[in-house]
């Protein structure tokens, strides 16, 4: 099992925007110090659930402020980019940190970034797919052309290129490792999966997936089911079937206490007025009407589904979701209480305390 830090940069209620970009960077920073895996970083536009528009950038900041962590984006909204500037981005940042970094795309929802960065609705209904697949091929081939229904360029060269796995370094873990400890040549890329129709997109492609934290362990272990069948409908084999199942990520809540009542109310005390500020702040782009999940209740239902409580019941929940989902590998959002000093504490006794009662060949 493998467990990281999320990381969405939220502004709670009362801060400014520069203290949760501040609470990221030192999230990072103390993740690497006390043994977490990797740090996966959200992007947003325009609303405070969390102030960082941009999760590439910031994982570049990122991974030159750290040095053997892993680094990815859980997600880089795919229709608001170009998938060649975004592919690269990451052979960049691939190239430069040795084989540390993740990218996770999505679709994203239909907000009004799509109106104001150009991608339309369409890039958000219809065009995933054809943006997958270039993003995909400017990652693995050497020369690319575009003759799709959105994207439409000459051949050029791809650079920088991605090309030879690197030597073993202690094989950073948010990358994708061969028999042997090295790095494949190429950025890991896993796809955000929130309905069947994505499930499908990335299981089609055998591409892991990043499961919410809104999910429990059945509907996760449902949707493993589902993507390993249409993987194998595809017709892609058992050893890559078997290697992108391998990194699936499971995103949660983890709030470490002395006792499960005190882990609980750190999160119902500030969790509810991020959410409702948050995203509430959402607007469509086509006016369409969007329910928001009531704040309480739904801090109260990731406080049940997920590691909140004392160190023993993190790391039992951790192994459970585990075992059932077949999912070993996790995204944790770390900064639940919003207090800079509490979430550097939540991580400290997440990698001090939790991750020593994983079972062993975490």
């Amino acid at each position: 099992m493998r467990v990281g830090a999320f990381v969405l940069a939220a502004q709670f209620p009362g801060q400014d925007q520069r203290e949760p970009l501040h609470r990221a960077v030192r999230t990072a920073e103390t993740a690497e110090e006390h043994g977490l895996d990797s740090v996966w970083l959200a992007e947003h536009h325009f609303v405070p659930y969390g102030v960082c528009p941009s999760a590439v950038t910031l994982a570049a900041m990122l991974l030159g402020r750290t040095r053997r962590i892993g680094v990815g984006t859980a997600v880089s909204v795919l229709p608001n980019a170009h998938p060649v500037a975004l592919g690269e981005q990451s052979a960049l940042l691939h190239l430069t940190s040795g084989g540390r970094f993740t990218l996770g795309v999505g679709r994203g929802g239909p907000w009004v970034d799509l109106e104001v960065l150009g991608g339309g609705l369409d890039a958000f209904e219809n065009g995933f797919p054809e943006s997958l697949d270039l993003l995909l091929r400017w990652l693995r081939e050497s020369r690319v052309g575009a003759d799709g229904e959105r994207y439409r360029f000459r051949e050029v060269d791809v650079v920088p290129r991605c090309e030879e796995p690197f030597a073993a370094t202690g094989a950073p873990a948010a990358g994708q490792d061969t028999a042997d400890g090295r790095q494949l040549s190429r950025p890991t890329v896993l796809v955000a999966c929130t309905s069947p129709g994505s499930v499908r997109i990335a299981a089609r492609r055998c591409l892991p997936m990043l499961l919410g934290m809104h999910c429990g362990d059945e509907e996760k272990a449902e949707v493993v089911t589902m993507w390993r069948r249409e993987a194998r409908d595809a017709g892609h084999g058992p050893d890559e079937i078997e290697q992108a199942a391998s990194l699936h990520v499971s995103a949660g809540v983890a709030q470490v206490g002395d006792n499960t009542a005190e882990a609980v109310e750190a999160l119902t005390k500030a969790m509810p007025g991020w959410f409702s500020a948050g995203l509430g702040a959402h607007r469509t782009v086509d006016g369409r009407e969007r329910r928001m999940r009531d704040p309480l209740g739904y801090t109260e239902l990731l406080t049940r589904l997920h590691p909140v409580g004392t160190p023993q019941l993190c790391a039992d929940r951790l192994s459970a979701t585990s075992e059932r989902t077949g999912i070993g590998r996790f995204a944790l959002l770390v900064e639940g209480s919003g207090d800079l000093a509490s979430t550097e504490r939540n991580v400290q006794r997440l990698g001090e305390e939790v991750l020593s009662l994983l079972p062993p060949g975490r």
